[in-house]
């Protein structure tokens, strides 16, 4: 069996997936800590934390860490999402060690120089910025914050300017002090992987964190609403949202064939009805997204300003015909479309380590790929249904538009589509 799993006396888990084919390694360090686990005053900390992470410890400078992991030809890494944050690394086999203890000293010894604080914090603002200037990336974090507003899930995981500028050194090590726990935390590694070293390794390198199970998070609660930015672009930028489903409700896989179908590749009935029939968008697409304790179902569309009058009903409608009839040859490609990219993701050992960590944080197992693309299989049009009546009537939309945006019809008369 290549899938091992350890848990070592501070209840840190250890998890490997050997994969024979290939010669090289990649390992991480998974933590159950995110953005919406933040306080108003400390937005963007667990980002700043992740930049901050590489910029020194008490064993190696910023520059001995990136000269270090090159000498032997790896990569190191890491990203926060809203849930989780990730440190990793990929090297070759041999080096599997040094990857481990490289990632298990930043995540331990790091000094927060305050000269690198203010490199990082400079560097962190223009990310701000960038995202800013980006509209169809920007509009994203409108739409989180008009679904949860004053929430921490509904705050930028990057943070605010000012809250960014205001970051003191004692804020990033009460977060770590609070989250980075060994019952919290997992290490991931898939390829060539020696699973009995691993452990050994691991309980070497990380035995001194502590044994603290993570503070209880702060419930989500949808609430839906607009938000409108009218900017000089010369493309409107809109996104919808309506309540989704959580990683273990029943529905989950029913809701991403939903969204497959919907607005999940160019047969979709999006795509094919907003861009190919009608010519209303450049850009139109449908995802979900799952946390603990709720989702969101979201539609995007890049379109001319002078389009919006004709496609937000075009939307809604398409969310609605969804509660009809399906055709099977419509639910067989998006079963098809789902399992060929859970399969294909299994080709890659980065991929399969970031799937191992949020599983393991969320379930406390990993998921057996048998077992997923037979529960994608049990999806049928009955589920399909269910999940859309689901989405249109639990509660309001949620709507942000940015850009040339004044033939955008109003809320009330949008929201009065959803029933």
């Amino acid at each position: 069996m290549s899938l091992r799993i350890s848990t070592l006396p501070n209840g840190l888990r250890v998890v490997s997936d050997a994969m024979p084919q290939v010669k090289t390694v990649s390992v991480g360090i998974w933590v159950d800590a995110g953005a919406r686990d933040e306080t108003p005053e400390i937005n963007g900390v667990a980002h700043m934390l992740e930049h901050m992470a590489f910029k020194g410890t008490r064993r190696r400078s910023a520059l001995a860490i990136a000269e270090e992991i090159e000498a032997v030809g790896g990569h190191l890494n890491a990203f926060t999402s809203r849930e989780q944050t990730a440190y990793y690394a990929r090297v070759m086999a041999g080096d599997t060690d040094l990857a481990l203890d490289m990632l298990a000293d930043i995540l331990q010894n790091s000094v927060f120089d305050a000269g690198e604080m203010e490199r990082e914090r400079e560097v962190i603002i223009q990310e701000i910025g960038q995202a800013e200037d980006t509209p169809d990336d920007i509009i994203f974090d409108h739409l989180q914050e008009t679904a949860f507003p004053d929430q921490a899930l509904g705050r930028s995981i990057l943070g605010t300017v000012e809250r960014v500028a205001g970051m003191r050194r004692e804020d990033l090590q009460g977060f770590l002090d609070r989250f980075y726990h060994a019952p919290n935390m997992v290490v991931v590694a898939a390829g060539a992987v020696d699973h009995d070293r691993l452990v050994e390794s691991a309980g070497r390198m990380l035995a001194a964190l502590q044994a603290t199970p993570r503070p209880k998070q702060q419930q989500a609660v949808y609430r839906g609403g607009e938000r409108r930015v009218s900017r000089d672009l010369e493309q409107a930028h809109v996104a919808v949202a309506l309540p989704g489903v959580a990683f273990d409700d029943p529905a989950y896989y029913a809701m991403q064939v939903y969204a497959t179908v919907l607005g999940g590749g160019m047969s979709s009935r999006l795509f094919q009805e907003v861009r190919e029939k009608r010519g209303l968008a450049y850009s139109v697409y449908a995802y979900p997204a799952s946390y603990r304790d709720g989702g969101l179902l979201t539609v995007y569309a890049g379109t001319g300003g002078d389009k919006l009058g004709e496609l937000m009903p075009v939307l809604a409608d398409e969310l609605a015909k969804l509660t009809g009839p399906i055709g099977a040859d419509e639910l067989q490609r998006a079963r098809a479309q789902l399992k060929v990219g859970l399969v294909t993701s299994l080709e890659s050992s980065g991929a399969r380590i970031e799937q191992l960590g949020r599983q393991m944080l969320l379930f406390g197992r990993p998921l057996d790929i048998d077992e997923v693309l037979e529960a994608v299989d049990r999806v049928d049009e009955a589920a399909v249904h269910a999940v859309a009546e689901r989405v249109m009537r639990t509660a309001p939309p949620s709507l942000a538009a940015l850009g040339p945006i004044g033939a955008l019809e109003d809320y009330a008369r949008f929201a009065g589509r959803f029933g």
